[in-house]
């Protein structure tokens, strides 16, 4: 089959554009089989990481189609169906009948929330500091035992298999919106391993680990939910769900008056208990002023409340949703579960 592959380039000079190969191929081949054809045989000058198959697992990520993949994983055969799907889903007198026919295009880029070095290879300085930043070693207390060596249950071990898997292959951390608007949260790839450590039976620092990822948005705060490193993490290690878990051991450990990140969690869950959904006046002042205790975070709500006093947009009084009861239920439900899965 003839495929087109549309490539960002980008040299010395940060002159970006893009520049298209034509090959012929089959449906199997990988991403990476291609780049290396249009290397060799068409362009030399074009520039990828490709140390995946030199025991650097990982090494070849890139931006297929739109979304972070590795190069060695993703072959033409389901790219190209991927775009099909994508056409079927457009209404059918929207195609042009020219397009339909046309040569299937698969556009490759550098991944995303790191610099650019040249053509599809990054600088991933940031991303190895901000793994760095979450001290990723169990720490050198718990392995200072004499004569023997540090032993694990087979249970034990299990709890590492998921975040084990990691590749540091940079696909989360380069689809991270969460990263992309707030330069100093660390990434998902960095609480993913920081949650490895964490589960880890032989590490002694654990309220100090914790401490450190609760700080403000650079932490697990920082995390929007927006579940894209999920779905992009080639090996499922679903970071996303690794700093959730973070959370929660937080949140088990702290009160409502520990933090404005935790205040917000458990308000929130308190308020929707209570009433069904959240009644705003409450969680504005609870939230932001510590239970009335934090002055300048009341200070904070002045201008606001204002403003919203002028416009008469601030309800004075509150009225539970229907269901209340059903909703209190499912949560109380959930925190007994959850408590259950701690003891056991």
């Amino acid at each position: 089959m003839e495929v087109s592959f549309k490539i960002a380039r980008q040299d010395e000079n940060n002159r970006t554009w893009y520049q298209t190969y034509t090959l012929e191929v089959e449906p199997g081949n990988t991403i990476l089989d291609c780049l290396n054809q249009i290397k060799w045989e068409q362009d030399g000058s074009l520039a990828f990481r490709k140390n995946c198959r030199n025991t650097i697992c990982g090494s070849c990520a890139m931006r297929i189609n739109g979304r972070s993949a590795l190069a060695c994983k993703e072959n033409v055969g389901n790219e190209v169906a991927r775009l099909q799907d994508l056409m079927t889903m457009v209404a059918s007198s929207e195609i042009d009948e020219s397009a339909s026919k046309a040569i299937p295009e698969i556009t490759i880029a550098p991944m995303g929330n790191m610099p650019v070095i040249r053509d599809l290879v990054v600088d991933m300085a940031s991303f190895w500091n901000n793994l760095e930043a979450v001290d990723p070693y169990v720490s050198t207390n718990a392995r200072n035992i004499p004569e023997r060596e540090f032993l694990q249950s087979p249970a034990e071990r299990s709890q590492l298999d998921q975040t084990g898997n990691c590749i540091l292959c940079g696909a989360c951390y380069s689809e991270c919106n969460a990263r992309e608007v707030n330069p100093d949260f660390v990434g998902p790839h960095a609480l993913a391993k920081a949650y490895r450590i964490l589960a880890d039976s032989r590490d002694t620092e654990i309220e100090t680990r914790l401490e450190n990822y609760n700080q403000g948005t650079k932490g697990v705060w920082g995390c929007t939910r927006c579940f894209y490193c999920n779905s992009v993490c080639p090996m499922d290690v679903a970071p996303m769900d690794q700093i959730g878990k973070i959370k929660g051991e937080i949140l088990a450990r702290n009160d409502a008056r520990a933090s404005r990140s935790i205040r917000h969690r458990k308000v929130l869950v308190d308020l929707v208990k209570k009433g069904g959904w959240v009644d705003e006046r409450k969680f504005a002042v609870l939230v932001l002023g510590n239970y009335f205790r934090d002055i300048k975070g009341l200070l904070e709500l002045g201008p606001v409340g204002l403003r919203t006093l002028l416009r008469r947009k601030l309800p004075f009084d509150f009225e539970p949703s229907q269901g209340t009861d059903q909703v209190r239920s499912l949560i109380e439900s959930v925190q007994e579960r959850k408590a259950e899965g701690k003891e056991g």
